[in-house]
C-alpha cells in the first residue's frame, strides 16, 4: 500500500526510535521538501535528520519531487509547503494514505478523497499487524521528549487498543 508522509511524525518517529514501522507498512513515499526540512534545515543533531538520511540511502523511504508546483503556490498560505506537497505528491503517485498530524491538513486532504492518518493512526496499525507489541510506553516517551499530541486522543487510542 502507498503511502506518502509529512514531516511531523518522521520525527515522532525517530523519537521513539521506530521510524522503520514506515516502510514495514507501508510502500512509503517523503516529498522533497519535506525531505529538505528534516535533513538540510537545522543543527547535524536534529531528531530524525540522519534517521531518515540512511532511510533514503538504503531505499526504505523514497523522495518524491512534486510536479504540479502551481497547485502549491496558489494553495500556499492555507497550509504549509510540506503538508502541501504531501497532499499533491499523493495524488501525483497514486497513494491512499496521506501521513500528516496536523488537523487543518488532514482535512484538505479528505476533501480530495485522500486517507489521512497520523503518528497514532501508525502505531495502532503497527499494534493491530502484531510489529510492536504495545503503545503505550512509546506514546510516554513522546511526551516525555515535548512531541506535542492531544491528551484526548491519546486517552482514546489507548482504550481503543486495550490499553488504558
Amino acid at each position: 500500500m502507498k503511502a506518502i508522509c509529512n514531516t511531523s511524525p518522521i520525527i515522532g518517529l525517530s523519537i521513539i526510535g521506530r521510524l522503520d514501522l514506515l516502510w514495514e507498512l507501508f510502500d512509503i513515499y517523503i516529498p522533497q521538501e519535506v525531505y529538505n526540512e528534516i535533513v538540510n534545515e537545522g543543527s547535524e543533531q536534529a531528531i530524525g535528520k540522519q534517521e531518515l538520511r540512511n532511510a533514503v540511502a538504503k531505499g526504505f523511504i523514497k523522495v518524491h519531487e512534486v510536479k504540479d508546483q502551481g497547485f502549491i503556490v496558489k494553495s500556499y498560505g492555507r497550509l504549509h509547503k510540506g503538508e502541501l506537497e504531501v497532499i499533491v505528491g499523493a495524488k501525483e503517485l497514486d497513494a491512499s494514505i496521506v501521513i500528516i498530524d496536523e488537523k487543518s491538513a488532514r482535512n484538505f486532504a479528505e476533501t480530495l478523497m485522500l486517507k489521512p492518518i497520523g503518528l497514532l493512526g501508525i502505531l495502532k496499525l503497527a499494534k493491530q499487524k502484531e510489529i510492536i507489541n504495545e503503545i503505550k510506553p512509546l506514546i510516554q516517551l513522546l511526551i516525555l521528549k515535548k512531541f506535542r499530541i492531544s491528551k484526548k486522543l491519546i486517552s482514546q487510542l489507548l482504550k481503543e487498543v486495550g490499553e488504558n
